[in-house]
C-alpha cells in the first residue's frame, strides 16, 4: 500500500509540474509572436459569462483532420519541391505530447502558438511547416492569404511578402500587389499544399484564395493538395445563392452564403463544375488529392484550436459571423475596435442595447467603424440559447436558464430586419423633430456583395419578413444540394435554419 501511495504523490508531482510549465508557457506568449490574437476585457462578469462557449461536443483533440494523416499525402511529396499555402491555423498535433491534461487546457483557452520555436513537451500543437521540415520534404516556399502568414493583420489590410526569420523561406503574400500565386511565385515548385482553417461562409476570403491557387497552379501543370478541415458552421445550407453579377473576392462562386461544405470539398466542386479560369486542355490534366478529416460528421460541433483570424477570437464569433457581417455594409458597428469582435452590434445614436462599448483602433481592426465613440451596444453572451430579440448582459443569467429560446446559429435574418426597423423609428422620431436622421446601408454595394445580390437588400427596405425573404431562396438552395452532392466527403446530414 505505501508503494501505491509513493507513486499516486510521483505522478500528482509531475502532473503539477507540467501544469507549471504549462503556465509560464503561456503568460509568456506577446502579440507579437505567433500567438493567437485572443481579445481581453476588464469587464470580469462579461468574460465571465462569455466563458466556457466553446462547443463540448467536439474539440480539436478528437479528429485527425488531414494535416495529421501523413501516410495519406507524405508519399505524394517525396522528392517534390512543395509549396505550402498556410497561416497561423495551420496547426497538427505535437506527437510529442502526453499529457491530455495539459493539451485539453490549452485547446480550451485558445492559447497556441503556431510555427513554434524549439518544440516542448508541453506544446500541444505545432506549424505544419515545422513538421514536414522533421519529416524531411523539401519546402521551397510558403505563401499566405488575407490576414498574413502569423494571421496578425486586419480585414482587408495588404499583406506583404517576407521572408521566414526561421527557415528563410520566402513567404508571399496573395493579399497584397496579387491574390493569385504569379509564375515566379511558382517557379520550381512541384506541389502545393493547402492547409487552412476556414468557417463555412462564403464571404470568408481563403475559400477565394483557394481557387487562385488552384487556378494558378492547374494552368501550369503543378498538383494541389488540400489538406482538409472540419467546418465549424457545416450543419447549415442557408442564405441566397450568389448571381455572377456580383461576384467578386468575397464571394466568386454560386453557391450560398452557408454552404455547409469544407474547403476540401469546394475545391472538388470548383474542379468539377469547372469554375476555374483555365484553359479546358489544363482541366483535363489537373491534379487535385483532398485529404479528409478522419471521422469527421458534418452536423458535430466543432471548437477550433487557435483564432482562424484576428476579429474571430473564440467559438461564439464564428457563430455569429454569418449574420453579423452584413452590418459590415451598414453603418452598424460588430464590434470592431472593441473587445468583443463580431459578438455585439451598437451604435453611436440609435439603441441596440444597454452596454456602454468604447470603440478604439487596434492591431485587429486599425481603422473600425465609428472610431474613439461609444456605441449603445448589444453584446451577444450564448449564441444559441437567445430571446426572440437579444439577450441583455443584465439578464442574461435568467434567460440562460429559459430553453425556450431560438437559435441565432445560422443566418438569422430577424437580427438585420429589427435593426433596419430601429433605423427607420430613429430617423421617423428626429424627421418630426428637425434632427439629423441616420443611414442605415451606408455601403448597399459591399452588402449586395456579401449577399451575392441586391435582393435581400430590396426585400429589407420594402419591408419583407423574414419567412418572405428566407421563402425566396429555397429554390437555389435546394438546387445547390443537388449540385453538391457528388462532391461531399462527409455523412450529409443537415440542419436548416429554424
Amino acid at each position: 500500500m505505501s508503494t501505491n501511495i509513493t507513486g499516486y504523490t510521483k505522478s500528482a508531482l509531475i502532473i503539477g509540474f507540467i501544469l507549471l510549465v504549462s503556465f509560464s508557457f503561456l503568460t509568456s506568449c506577446t502579440q507579437n509572436s505567433l500567438s493567437t490574437h485572443v481579445y481581453t476585457t476588464d469587464n470580469k462578469s462579461l468574460k465571465a459569462k462569455q466563458s466556457g462557449l466553446a462547443n463540448e461536443d467536439l474539440n480539436a483533440n478528437q479528429l485527425a483532420v488531414g494535416a495529421e494523416r501523413y501516410s495519406k499525402y507524405l508519399p505524394l511529396l517525396e522528392g517534390k519541391r512543395v509549396s505550402l499555402v498556410v497561416n497561423q491555423s495551420s496547426l497538427v498535433r505535437n506527437d510529442l505530447v502526453r499529457d491530455d491534461l495539459v493539451r485539453d487546457d490549452l485547446v480550451r483557452n485558445n492559447q497556441i502558438t503556431g510555427h513554434s520555436g524549439t518544440i516542448k513537451a508541453n506544446q500541444p500543437y505545432q506549424h505544419l511547416v515545422d513538421a514536414l521540415l522533421q519529416r524531411n520534404v523539401d519546402l521551397v516556399s510558403i505563401m499566405s492569404p488575407e490576414h498574413g502568414f502569423r494571421g496578425d493583420k486586419g480585414a482587408g489590410e495588404k499583406v506583404n511578402s517576407d521572408i521566414d526569420a526561421k527557415t528563410g523561406l520566402p513567404i508571399y503574400s496573395l493579399y497584397g500587389a496579387t491574390k493569385k500565386p504569379t509564375t515566379a511565385m511558382l517557379e520550381n515548385t512541384d506541389i502545393i499544399v493547402f492547409d487552412i482553417q476556414d468557417v463555412g461562409v462564403r464571404f470568408y476570403t481563403y475559400l477565394s484564395t483557394l481557387h487562385y491557387v488552384m487556378e494558378a497552379a492547374f494552368a501550369q501543370g503543378i498538383q494541389v493538395v488540400v489538406l482538409d478541415r472540419p467546418n465549424p458552421n457545416g450543419r447549415y445550407v442557408d442564405g441566397p445563392v450568389l448571381k455572377p453579377a456580383f461576384s467578386s473576392f468575397i464571394g466568386m462562386h454560386p453557391i450560398p452564403v452557408l454552404h455547409g461544405m469544407t474547403l476540401g470539398e469546394l475545391a472538388q466542386m470548383i474542379v468539377g463544375e469547372r469554375w476555374l479560369d483555365i484553359e479546358a486542355t489544363n482541366y483535363n490534366q489537373a491534379k487535385l488529392t483532398v485529404v479528409p478529416v478522419e471521422d469527421y460528421e458534418r452536423t458535430a460541433h466543432y471548437s477550433l484550436p487557435v483564432a482562424p483570424s484576428p476579429n474571430l477570437p473564440n467559438d461564439l464569433s464564428i457563430q455569429l459571423y454569418p449574420t453579423l457581417c452584413f452590418f459590415e455594409g451598414t453603418d452598424v458597428s460588430i464590434g470592431r475596435g472593441t473587445n468583443f469582435p463580431f459578438q455585439l452590434i451598437g451604435h453611436p445614436n440609435i439603441e441596440f442595447g444597454g452596454s456602454q462599448i468604447l470603440v478604439k483602433a487596434n492591431s485587429a481592426a486599425p481603422h473600425p467603424k465609428h472610431e474613439n465613440t461609444l456605441l449603445n451596444a448589444h453584446v451577444f453572451t450564448r449564441a444559441d440559447l437567445i430571446d426572440s430579440e437579444y439577450m441583455d448582459l443584465e439578464n442574461s443569467s435568467l434567460k440562460l436558464q429559459n430553453r425556450e429560446a431560438s437559435p441565432i446559429s445560422g443566418l438569422k435574418i430577424e437580427t438585420l430586419i429589427d435593426a433596419y426597423s430601429r433605423f427607420s423609428e430613429y430617423n421617423r422620431i428626429a424627421t418630426a423633430s428637425g434632427s439629423s436622421t441616420e443611414k442605415f446601408f451606408t455601403r448597399p454595394e459591399f452588402f449586395d456583395k456579401l449577399a451575392g445580390t441586391d435582393a435581400l437588400r430590396i426585400q429589407i427596405q420594402t419591408g419583407k419578413t423574414s419567412a418572405e425573404i428566407r421563402q425566396s431562396w429555397q429554390k437555389s438552395l435546394s438546387a445547390f444540394r443537388e449540385k453538391r452532392k457528388p462532391y461531399l466527403l462527409y455523412e450529409d446530414i443537415e440542419r436548416r435554419q429554424e
